[in-house]
């Protein structure tokens, strides 16, 4: 599975949330973080294209983009690799890296409570 690019990470978020889109929807929601334009986010999905990681259809003059790649797949690829490179395939260090630095709300921490109670069942 190719890896995404930060940039087209962002765009695959938007289009696993919308199922498809047009490249204007997608810039628009870009957009409200920060500056994109828009000849820059139909470049990055048209390469994304190519890559596998868009699929398009045609709608009149303009193209609809859809994910071609699952969030989940993504997700655990990209997590894959990151506890392979940065921890040496160590989940405990990662867990113990990531709860340790950041606030972690009393909800996150019931729920990953109950994940673990049901990992031990």
């Amino acid at each position: 599975m190719t890896t995404p690019t930060p940039a087209e990470l962002e765009i695959l978020h938007v289009l696993w949330q919308c199922g498809e889109a047009k490249v204007q929807v997608v810039n628009d929601k870009l957009s409200e973080s920060k500056p994109v334009g828009y000849t820059t986010t139909l470049k990055t999905m048209q390469i994304m294209e190519q890559k596998g990681l868009l699929g398009r259809k045609k709608d009149g003059k303009s193209h609809i983009y859809f994910p071609q790649i699952a969030q989940a797949d993504t997700q655990s690829s990209m997590l894959d690799k990151l506890l392979q490179s940065a921890f040496g395939g160590s989940k405990s260090q990662l867990v113990m890296q990531l709860l340790g630095n950041k606030k972690v709300s009393k909800k996150e921490l019931d729920e990953i409570k109950t994940f673990l109670d049901n990992l031990e069942k």
